[in-house]
């Protein structure tokens, strides 16, 4: 590593800690000015609030990771500027590509980085937080008993449960419905029972009191009545997928998820002919926000040199400006792809793939200017 980039990684380096640990600061405040309340109310303890945010530090990394990279990256190229530094470099023949190597590289080990602390730790982190929300706020709670439970359990399968509690692992009027194929058109069986609950030894489902009819094209051709079966004991064609910890999972929210999990629930809904158009936005955009780190570097060096000179406030305010214009686009995006206007993995990269687009047009410009 020559002295330029050991220089210049050092400037970034410390420009990128201090603006993520002021970002952390002020998300905290912010946040704690507005539950103050509910912790007072609630009677919380002072550790318990206190590890409540060191639970919430993961996700503040994750969404000001690419905002503190951007404030970093103009900050040090424009100090470069502004004290005739990126002079002095052109002169010695360092291209404006070689400056930003260092940097980028940087970009890329922390993109690489940030894949799995946002697909990993943070789901752990928010889980945990969010518990005690549920526990001790009573904020974001699930519900311990789902009415009206009713899945597609495979292509041609339908599961209902009138009512389940998640702590016994039971449920009450159950109704199973298999069908000829997947356009659930033609009844072939159909089983009811009165309860149903989940035998832990066996792996499978218990059920009681159960009525069982068959059908053919003509209509009922037969009626019977059990005591109690095993699923596998219903009929040859009975196979249940459906797990207590699937119930668990469908009841979280995509952010409690780590990625692993959001993808084996997007195959299974996927295999059940279910839509899974706003899982999959989800799951792309975990997978593509952590590029931002490296879009932004590029972004904003070209821009800074495109700034030429300028305070620290007015790299500051084109910071916060750039951030805003990019998550509201990364927003305006979602909604068209959660509605299936826009393929999931196009709605996921586009607003990368713009601001990409933008920061390279610049820096090639800039490059041939000097």
């Amino acid at each position: 590593m020559k002295l330029i980039d050991k220089y210049t990684l050092k400037s970034f380096l410390k420009n990128f800690f201090f603006g993520l640990l002021c970002f952390i600061i002020l998300f905290i405040l912010v946040d704690l000015f507005e539950n103050i309340d509910k912790f007072i109310d609630k009677k919380l303890s002072v550790v318990l609030i206190f590890r409540y945010y060191v639970y919430f530090i993961p996700e503040i990394i994750k969404l000001i990771t690419p905002v503190s990279i951007l404030l970093a990256t103009l900050f040090t190229t424009s100090r470069f500027i502004s004290l005739s530094e990126m002079t002095a470099v052109n002169s010695a023949g360092v291209s404006i590509y070689r400056y930003s190597l260092p940097l980028i590289l940087f970009g890329i080990l922390i993109t690489i980085a940030s894949v799995y602390f946002n697909g990993w730790v943070v789901p752990h982190s928010n889980a945990a937080k969010l518990e005690i929300e549920r526990e001790q706020i009573g904020k974001n709670k699930t519900p311990g008993v789902i009415q009206n439970l009713s899945i597609q359990d495979s292509e041609n399968q339908i599961l209902t449960i009138r009512t389940y509690n998640e702590a016994s692992r039971s449920g009450e009027s159950v109704s199973l419905q298999i069908f000829k194929d997947k356009e659930l058109s033609d009844l072939r069986e159909r089983f009811d029972a009165e309860n149903i609950t989940w035998d832990e030894a066996g792996n499978r489902w218990l059920f009681r009191r159960i009525t069982s009819r068959s059908f053919d094209s003509s209509g009922l051709v037969s009626f019977s009545f059990s005591d109690s079966l095993y699923e596998d004991k219903l009929t040859a064609n009975s196979n249940i997928s459906l797990t207590p910890e699937r119930i668990n999972i469908k009841q979280k929210k995509p952010d409690e998820l780590v990625i692993t999990e959001l993808r084996a629930f997007i195959d299974e809904m996927k295999y059940k002919g279910q839509d899974v158009t706003r899982a999959e936005v989800d799951y792309y955009s975990k997978l593509s926000f952590p590029f931002a780190n490296i879009v932004v570097i590029i972004f904003g060096v070209s821009l800074s040199l495109n700034q030429r000179k300028g305070s620290a406030a007015l790299q500051f305010g084109i910071s916060i400006l750039v951030t805003f214009i990019y998550l509201g686009f990364i927003k305006i995006s979602q909604t068209f792809g959660y509605n299936g206007d826009i393929d999931p993995l196009l709605t996921a990269w586009v607003a990368n793939i713009v601001f990409l687009a933008i920061g390279l047009f610049n820096f090639l410009r800039m490059n041939l200017k000097s």
